[in-house]
């Protein structure tokens, strides 16, 4: 790849642009609420593979899936239990990452383990690509074991040459990577600290 374009997000026909590359297996970086993540269509193998190249990330390392609403659960997750259902209407849109067992549909790429990340950033600029492409697989738009990156030009910096393009949409508003919840367990497991506390979680799912 020669060249990473960069666009601002709010530019007329950014969305479709941005679209278009990741309907053609390409990958493009963006502004969430928490921090820039580089995506692909969660259910294109070989444009997921090309994120574990891009950061250099080892392959044993799932990949997040960001959804436009809860509405697409039931196309990434084995299964959609009321507490799923519940920590959703809760706290998405925002930064809480919930941890389920996949759906028998998404690629070995996106997550070698039975299990998978889902999320619903709350920015409209990410909210705006997934209504139209759909599930993505995104992680943070660095290479492995750098700062996450809160700005397009930090995204440019780690990733240019290496990814198709970046949506410019100023700087993330969090900053500061998603809280992890693992929802396979009972009760769920705090698998990373970050803005949503697990108090918060349990307590939700306490109030049944």
């Amino acid at each position: 790849m020669a060249r990473t374009a960069i666009i601002p997000a709010d530019q007329p026909g950014a969305i479709e642009e941005a679209l278009r590359v990741v309907q053609d297996g390409g990958l493009v970086a963006f502004p969430t609420d928490t921090v820039y993540g580089v995506g692909a269509a969660a259910f294109d193998g070989q444009a997921v593979g090309r994120i574990y190249e891009a950061k250099g990330r080892s392959e044993d390392k799932a990949i997040p899936v960001l959804l436009a609403g809860s509405g697409d659960l039931q196309r990434v997750a084995a299964e959609v239990s009321p507490d799923l259902r519940r920590l959703a209407a809760r706290f998405w849109p925002g930064p809480l990452t919930l941890v389920v067992v996949k759906h028998v549909d998404l690629p070995l790429e996106v997550s070698p383990s039975p299990r998978v990340g889902l999320r619903v950033p709350d920015h409209p600029v990410a909210l705006g690509l997934l209504a139209a492409a759909g599930p993505m697989a995104v992680t943070s738009a660095n290479r492995s074991g750098d700062p996450n990156p809160t700005t397009a030009a930090q995204v440019l910096s780690a990733l240019g040459g290496r990814i198709d393009l970046i949506l410019d949409g100023g700087e993330t508003p969090i900053r500061q990577p998603s809280t992890v919840v693992d929802c396979t367990k009972d009760p769920p497991h705090l698998l990373r600290p970050g803005p949503i506390p697990l108090e918060a979680v349990l307590d939700c799912l306490a109030r049944r």
